[in-house]
């Protein structure tokens, strides 16, 4: 992929990521980093050619194995929730998909460990990461439900596939102070949260919106 394809023109240029930016301002994101990150970031390339004239629509898209690459809104919503307790240095990311919250994520905060239990996605996202020269991300092909213990604790935790109920392995990899945005619910009915983990047993957790994300799956693919 050349510089120009990175950039983007037509439907994938900078005008058309302004308008996806000032989408977002109305949906009520205020953050200016997310924004500036969101409006700078090239999502044409994390998604196949075929739906790039798509990828600044305000839209989940497929990627395939019955995976999504999340609408811009949500993954903004959940990057400034996750930012909004201050600066954050280690920040586990369950589910890396297509990259591109990743790579959002990347841009704002020290080092970011992704975890992936589709072995062909992750290879796609790695070669992503390349091409936009992003190197503050560990990658692990892994089960994401049981997090990356030996890398833990992190002071920002975010999900990017809705559990049944809030993984005990994840809160047990928060750091105190640290935060965990994720959905959680069945296929009909799921809510997003934010958990802070008070202090070392105490754990406050709020509900922000619903919304609909792919079930957070056990076992690998390779």
């Amino acid at each position: 992929m050349n510089k120009l394809q990175l950039q983007g023109i037509g439907m994938t240029s900078q005008r058309t990521r302004g308008r996806l930016v000032e989408r977002l301002k109305e949906q009520g994101i205020t953050g200016q980093q997310v924004l500036d990150v969101m409006g700078n970031t090239p999502r044409h390339i994390f998604i196949d050619e075929a739906l790039s004239h798509r990828a600044y629509e305000d839209t989940a898209l497929p990627i395939g194995f019955n995976q999504t690459i999340s609408q811009p809104y949500i993954v903004a919503r959940m990057t400034e929730i996750l930012l909004a307790g201050g600066p954050l240095e280690r920040v586990l990311e369950v589910g890396t998909g297509s990259g591109y919250q990743t790579t959002i994520l990347a841009q704002l905060v020290d080092k970011v460990f992704s975890v992936e239990r589709i072995k062909p996605l992750q290879e796609k996202a790695r070669q992503r990461f390349s091409l936009l020269k992003i190197h503050n991300v560990s990658l692990r092909h892994s089960d994401g439900g049981m997090g990356w213990a030996d890398r833990g604790p992190f002071d920002g935790i975010m999900v990017t596939a809705a559990p049944e109920q809030v993984p005990p392995e994840l809160l047990a990899q928060m750091s105190v102070g640290g935060r965990l945005v994720i959905p959680v619910g069945g296929t009909q009915n799921q809510q997003l949260k934010l958990v802070i983990r008070v202090t070392e047993t105490e754990y406050e957790t709020t509900v922000l919106e619903g919304v609909k994300f792919v079930p957070l799956l056990s076992g690998t693919i390779r």
